[in-house]
């Protein structure tokens, strides 16, 4: 088992509540409850060997979300994946009234996985403060401004907690 809640450390803040950090067995459970879970994939899924963990998440029936050049990735790989710039779909997700990507309904649950620090962060700071949906960073680094974070993870780590959510979902 990987601990994953020993890193926290953060460089800056944006706010008075911090991310709460979590296991891979509670991530996976919070996952398995969510009624419609979102998996937003950032580019950086491509310079890593994290590719075929957000291939492996998709394939277990979740919408995943590819921002930045992403897309790429998930090409011919049956998964359901659909491209969206990611501060449009943090607009998106303020408005309680959009359907999603599939126009289902709206997202009780975002995952996030590979994406530049200093930029997620941003983002995660508008959801925390002006919506009501729950985060979940499962990157290799601590995200702050998500719910819940896996802590500061060298890449081995990091891929060895990604199969042990995966493997209990």
């Amino acid at each position: 088992m990987v601990d994953t809640t020993k890193n926290t450390m953060i460089y800056t803040t944006w706010g008075t509540r911090n991310a709460k950090p979590v296991q891979p067995l509670v991530a996976a459970k919070l996952i398995s409850k969510a009624k419609r879970p979102l998996l937003v994939v950032g580019a950086d899924v491509l310079e890593s060997d994290v590719l075929s963990k957000a291939i492996e998440l998709g394939k277990k029936g979740m919408q995943i979300a590819a921002t930045g050049h992403s897309m790429q990735g998930f090409k011919d790989q049956d998964v359901n994946a659909k491209y969206i710039n990611i501060h449009f779909l943090a607009t998106y997700l303020g408005d309680k009234t959009w359907k999603g990507l599939d126009g289902l309904g709206p997202y009780d649950l975002l995952i996030f996985l590979a994406h530049k620090k200093y930029y997620l962060n941003q983002v995660l700071s508008g959801l925390k403060n002006f919506t009501d949906i729950k985060t979940l960073a499962i990157d290799r680094h601590y995200f702050q401004n998500a719910d819940m974070s896996f802590g500061n993870l060298k890449p081995d780590d990091h891929l060895a907690a990604l199969d042990e959510l995966i493997s209990n979902l």
